[in-house]
């Protein structure tokens, strides 16, 4: 027992700690277990991948199959307190999913006897929709490899003495184990009861690292709806709409809720509404017509146009409660004037939903800290992958493929850095 009241100890013989079973955790101990150093994981939980596990409740959504540099765009990070699509993010990100691209990720399941088959939206699945046979095979590989598992040990604390001393308090021991590479994986601050609370970057920023401040993506945003639009539209899905922010626009789906918005459409639009002031929604409720194919619609109308506009446009019960609202039942003056505001409707945005209902967090260990490899340029050995890294992408497979390709290289580093193949 040392002087901090640490039981200590080490493992020998090209010793790996990975901290944290999630997706990149465990792809990393993979990596390097398979290579035959010694891998310790360690996780707070019980069990490992929970989040994953949670992922998986409407589907196992693994990889997105669709061009190479529409597939590149999806991933931002941050620079300067900005989201960035500079091309050092664009290198960045090229270099990571080569090393364990779509393709790979598929290879890697079907190894598992996984099969994963695309779904015309271009998401790709594993055949039984199941994230647990998968999790449960995978576990099975690691044991196999000789990864041995250390659950109900969370991560207090590191220094470096020659080797990485890593102090862990598990119930109410406490322990301080020496490794000779360490790769945290711990997450970002989504879903904390998965074990993803972000304590980490407190460790992280002591120790002279780099970090930024984890905000919620993929998540809803509040708004301040009137009554009447609460009664008409609340839990009704807005179907079929194009939406935009800034530069950034997508097609989906939105739902009103009684704080304000949720869906596809607003989660992927997370990004570009921090970067507002004054954050605002834009919504085409008939992105497949034009604006003169809609005027024409209205035939003879001359007044009335708001409830013409419902009804010749089949704009739903729920659209016309939320554009009756938004205008303040002031009727349009022509049917242009109705035309361009069912296809521009700005909804203005009181700010997103607190981080812990985030479907993934932004922010994290920025990017300028680490190598190649994803090793602390200032630590020697300490590498860091997955969610805890300064990234965001959109949900539809492309956040589970980011994990995948940063805990493959972080694997590889260290088996590099070791000497082994």
């Amino acid at each position: 027992m040392n002087s901090d009241g640490y039981v200590a100890g080490r493992v020998s013989g090209s010793s790996v700690a990975v901290v944290g079973g999630g997706p990149a955790g465990l792809r990393a101990a993979e990596v390097a277990a398979a290579a035959g150093l010694r891998v310790t994981l360690f996780d707070a939980m019980p069990s490992v991948g929970r989040k994953f596990l949670v992922a998986g409740r409407g589907g196992m959504n693994i990889t997105h199959e669709e061009p190479e540099a529409l597939f590149l765009g999806r991933y931002r990070t941050t620079v300067d307190g900005s989201t960035s699509e500079s091309e050092a993010t664009w290198a960045r990100w090229d270099s990571l999913l080569r090393g364990f691209d779509a393709a790979a990720l598929r290879t890697w399941a079907a190894g598992l006897g996984v099969e994963t088959f695309t779904a015309s939206t271009g998401r790709v699945y594993p055949k039984t929709m199941k994230s647990a046979p998968l999790l449960r095979r995978w576990v099975e590989r690691l044991r196999a490899l000789g990864v041995v598992f250390r659950m109900r040990h969370r991560w207090v604390g590191m220094r470096f003495e020659n080797h990485w001393k890593l102090a862990f308090e598990s119930g109410s021991e406490r322990l301080e184990l020496g490794f000779d590479q360490v790769v945290l994986a711990l997450g970002g601050a989504s879903w904390p009861a998965t074990g993803s609370t972000g304590g980490w970057t407190q460790i992280l920023s002591g120790a002279g690292v780099r970090v930024h401040q984890l905000h919620p993506s993929n998540c809803g945003w509040e708004c301040d709806w009137p009554a009447a639009v609460l009664e008409a539209c609340e839990g009704q899905p807005l179907k079929n709409i194009g939406a935009s922010a800034g530069s950034c626009s997508v097609r989906g789906e939105l739902l009103v809720t009684r704080y304000g918005l949720e869906g596809g459409a607003v989660y992927a639009l997370t990004a570009a509404l921090r970067a507002q002031t004054t954050p605002a929604l834009r919504i085409d409720f008939k992105p497949d017509s034009t604006l003169e194919r809609l005027v024409s619609k209205m035939g003879s109308a001359r007044r009335n146009f708001l409830q013409e506009a419902v009804q010749r446009w089949r704009l739903g019960d729920a659209v016309g409660a939320l554009l009756r609202s938004l205008r303040a039942d002031v009727d349009f003056d022509s049917a242009e004037e109705a035309a361009r505001f069912v296809k521009d409707c700005r909804v203005f945005l009181k700010g997103p939903r607190p981080v812990e209902e985030a479907i993934s967090s932004a922010g994290g260990v920025c990017f300028s800290e680490l190598d190649e490899g994803l090793m602390v340029k200032r630590c020697s050995g300490l590498f860091v992958a997955g969610e805890m890294l300064d990234w965001e992408a959109p949900t539809g497979g492309y956040l589970l493929q980011g994990c995948f390709a940063t805990g493959t290289r972080a694997g590889e580093a260290v088996v590099e850095r070791s000497g082994r193949r």
